[in-house]
């Protein structure tokens, strides 16, 4: 993530584009639907990273158990024997969508089963809803929340300080959590069931990066940022004694309690005139590492420092490796080496340039050595090596003049970890990737370690735009802060994303549908131009030239035939040209700041729209006019497109709870419209290929339909539905963009805010799915899959598969355990249980399946001695196959 991002985060969020805060849920429709369910396989369209890591986590207790914290994306679990993560927050939902930013997150030291979570994106208005801490005890398969009387801040500024969630090592069931904007410290002594605050804590924090900030992101109090435990002062089954908590106070920021958070007092002899952004304890000499800045970060800071106190004595020692003179940045990721506790190191998170650096000392802070040193500048010489050869794009194709480097070794480095079972491995996190090293212990022989991208399965960009073309790449990406990529294999990840100019962030993108070699981009850039177009399917770019008074991409669209193009970018009305952008001409007849599209079949029709109002431009964007049709949403909150291979062929979704809201089609280029009776509300339309025996393409939108918030897909023009996402894919918020591929029927592309590009492919891919499509013949089929074991506990998925001829209406699933497993929790289904038997039952959403349709639903449980599957499954009175 690069250091413009919280800008055009915020911007973005304004306009609706980036992080468009998704409309207040209106009353479900009381409309019949025909609603039906698809068992889809979700992937992510690899990237690999693409965001902030603010946090790592390792289990101090079990080897190889890792978690890392994203601010907009989700947590991950560290999966030893792919060196992989696996998300673990997927199955928030959108009402719940800010719930995808975790401030922090706690591995019980005691029980590795159970992890916590602090959830929360927002603390000002952009979040309408309070934070939460959500606790598993299986590892994150599953979830449960308790809400929290406050909001959390996952992306407000101070995310990288921390953790601010801890468990007791000594008594697991006490949590405490360092909580924002003035809320001060709170506890739980039920394993994070409910929450308490701790009254008797002083100090709820003083500092805001910007008290002017009228939005209230920047100008809110940073609050209470970290807690750890002087786990020497317990003993098993009673509370540590000694509590250490950090705040965001510039002359108080370090408290303690000595009586197991009874009182607290300030530590006296502390350093002043600094935030403490990490407190790590080092039990067995007996010191608390801190590292200091001037600033909250994660992108600022200009001083800092590096102290030890001695938890004995009382004694200070300032063990910056840099004269405080000598700094332009401030110190944060922190981290004691637990097999040789002397071995200590620290990040200059904020040294944007000429990189960052990371700090190291085997004498608990006496000397230090760096990652990197200057030999006669501008040379340096770096006691690593890095190999981003799985991720190649993070050199951003930069040559740059010594000393920098690309790749870099990073910037926003305030997360880093030494394994607490293995010396060799280290890992730290970017505004961009998480980086590591399995050799790291090469930096004290004098030898050379080397950094690799540790980020598999870990993504974290957020999508503003897709497009599928006909031809070449499967998928071309608009995305906030890496611009974008073009995808010709999902499963690997591109060489480089969009160069030529490199947007900070991709707001638009276009095609041209009978000549898919021509694309168009448009997006944000500190100095340079906001427009680029490829002759070449994305390939390569060069830039066009910006009309006056251009300040941000906005959004455009190129004609059916690549011969010209619109464009309406912020801080100027639309313009269309003839070409590729060497000169502008003003649209007349439609505002400025509206959205443009193109008909994909009709060159010089182009279309608009802007609060409330639809516009056509016949003339290829020269002048355009106002549809007389009326009911359409009055806001902007509004996605269409146009039919490839139909003109005048156009759907719209979008709306607010209290006005219009929904999806709408026009068959005349809009000028009247057809509000869909089956659909509650929409935000994203797009198309794919037909299913076999259709004649029309597929229709896919993030909506409500019968009351049930989803991703769906229609394949008979949206007179029924089926939904093929589930509860445990939902992803937050996906209402930026989707489309479906017009070269394989029911894959489809979803776009998330900090979970990257989701595509998806139906477990039918050799015909129909939906509730209007021909059945086969036979009964029922059954696939039980352990997906995760652990010691006493593990994860199941089951499919259910309609092989009769005739379309369910409800269901129920019987099966015995062989070995006297016990369900626990269960999703996207009701389960009771006696004695060895099971009985699943459908969701209300998931009550209908048609004939050669599936469902899934999940599960975990308990076991002990032998965790054998199942053998015989009974949908009602059938026996099903199983496979």
């Amino acid at each position: 993530m690069r250091r413009t991002r919280i800008l055009t985060a915020v911007l973005a969020l304004a306009a609706g584009l980036l992080i468009g805060t998704p409309p207040v849920v209106a009353a479900d429709s009381t409309a019949k639907v025909p609603l039906a369910a698809d068992t889809y396989t979700w992937k992510n369209a690899r990237i690999d990273g693409g965001g902030f890591v603010p946090g790592i986590v390792f289990n101090r207790k079990e080897k190889n158990l890792a978690y890392a914290r994203t601010d907009i994306g989700g947590a991950y679990r560290w999966q030893e024997s792919t060196k992989t993560w696996t998300p673990l927050l997927d199955s928030v939902g959108w009402d719940d969508w800010g719930h995808t930013g975790v401030v922090g997150l706690a591995s019980d030291p005691v029980d590795p089963d159970k992890v916590y979570a602090a959830v929360g994106t927002y603390t000002n208005s952009w979040d309408p809803k309070n934070g939460a801490v959500m606790r598993s005890s299986d590892r994150g398969a599953s979830w449960q929340k308790t809400m929290l009387p406050f909001k959390l801040g996952g992306n407000m500024p101070g995310r990288g300080m921390g953790e601010r969630l801890a468990v007791d090592p000594n008594k697991n069931s006490v949590l405490y959590l360092g909580a924002p904007s003035g809320k001060g410290l709170w506890r739980s002594t039920d394993s994070g069931v409910s929450w308490s605050q701790v009254t008797a804590f002083p100090n709820p924090g003083t500092y805001q990066q910007d008290p002017g900030d009228t939005s209230g992101y920047a100008s809110d109090n940073q609050g209470v940022v970290w807690v750890t435990f002087d786990e020497s002062t317990g003993t098993s089954g009673t509370a540590t004694r000694s509590i250490y908590v950090g705040v965001a106070d510039l002359q108080n920021s370090v408290y303690r309690s000595t009586d197991g958070g009874a009182s607290w007092s300030r530590l006296p002899g502390q350093p002043t005139g600094y935030l403490a952004h990490k407190g790590v304890l080092d039990a067995v000499n007996g010191y608390l590492y801190l590292t200091y800045s001037d600033k909250g970060g994660p992108y600022d800071g200009g001083k800092g420092q590096v102290w030890r106190y001695a938890t004995a004595t009382g004694t200070w020692t300032n063990i910056s490796p840099v004269a405080e003179a000598d700094t332009s940045y401030g110190f944060s990721g922190l981290t004691v080496d637990r097999q040789k506790p002397r071995t200590v190191m620290a990040t200059a998170y904020s040294a944007w340039w000429p990189d960052t650096q990371i700090f190291r000392s085997t004498d608990s802070g006496a000397t230090w050595t760096r990652a990197w040193d200057y030999t006669s500048y501008p040379d340096r010489a770096n006691r690593f090596t890095m190999d981003v050869s799985s991720s190649p794009w993070l050199t951003w194709g930069a040559n740059p003049a010594p000393p920098e480097q690309s790749p870099k070794l990073g910037w926003m480095t305030e997360s880093l970890e030494i394994d607490p079972f293995n010396s060799d491995r280290m890992m730290y996190g970017t505004g961009a990737t998480l980086y590591g090293t399995e050799n790291l212990t090469n930096w004290d022989s004098g030898g050379k370690f080397t950094i690799r991208p540790m980020v598999q399965g870990l993504e974290e960009t957020a999508v503003n735009d897709l497009a599928s073309p006909p031809s070449g790449a499967p998928l071309l990406s608009a995305l906030g802060d890496l611009g974008g990529f073009r995808h010709t294999d999902l499963t690997k990840v591109p060489s480089m994303m969009f160069t030529q100019p490199n947007f900070t962030t991709t707001t638009s993108l276009d095609f041209a549908e009978t000549d898919p070699n021509t694309v168009v981009r448009v997006g944000n850039l500190d100095s340079g131009p906001h427009i680029a177009f490829s002759t070449d399917n994305g390939a390569n770019w060069f830039a066009g030239t910006d009309p006056s008074g251009v300040s941000g991409g906005g959004t455009v669209a190129a004609s059916s035939d690549g011969s010209r193009f619109v464009w309406s970018p912020d801080g100027a009305g639309v313009r269309y040209t003839t070409g590729f952008g060497t000169s502008w001409s003003a649209s007349s007849g439609i505002p400025a700041g509206a959205i443009v599209e193109s008909d994909r079949v009709d060159a010089k029709t182009f279309y608009g729209f802007k609060s409330g109002k639809f516009y056509v431009s016949t003339d290829g964007g020269a002048t355009f006019t106002a549809s007389a049709a009326t009911g359409l949403p009055s806001g902007d909150s509004v996605r269409f497109k146009a039919l490839p291979g139909v003109k005048g062929d156009v759907w719209l979704a979008g709306g607010a709870a209290d006005g219009a809201y929904g999806l709408w089609h026009s068959t005349d280029s809009g000028a009247t419209w057809t509000k869909l009776s089956t659909v509650d509300q929409a935000d994203t339309v797009g198309f794919g290929k037909a299913a076999p025996g259709a004649s029309y393409q597929t229709l896919y939108t993030s909506a409500k339909i019968g009351g049930v918030r989803g991703v769906f897909r229609s394949t008979d023009k949206g007179a029924s539905w089926t939904r093929i996402n589930d509860d445990a894919h939902q992803w937050g918020w996906t209402g930026a963009a989707i489309t479906g591929d017009p070269r394989v029927y029911g894959r489809v592309y979803v776009s998330t805010n900090g979970r990257g590009v989701i595509y998806g492919d139906s477990s039918d891919t050799g015909g129909p799915t939906d509730p209007t499509d021909p059945p086969p013949t036979g009964a029922c089929a059954v696939t039980y899959k352990i997906t995760n074991q652990w010691s006493g506990g593990f994860q199941a998925d089951v499919r259910l598969t309609n092989t009769g001829s005739s379309p369910w209406s409800g269901w129920t699933l019987a099966w015995a355990f062989p070995n006297g497993q016990t369900v626990t929790q269960t999703w996207n289904a009701e389960t009771t249980q006696s004695g060895s038997t099971v009985t699943a039952k459908n969701a209300a959403w998931n009550a209908n399946v048609a004939p050669a349709s599936s469902v899934s639903f999940g599960f975990t449980g308990t076991w002990s001695g032998t965790n054998a599957k199942p053998t015989a499954f009974k949908a009602g009175d059938r026996t099903c196959t199983v496979t």
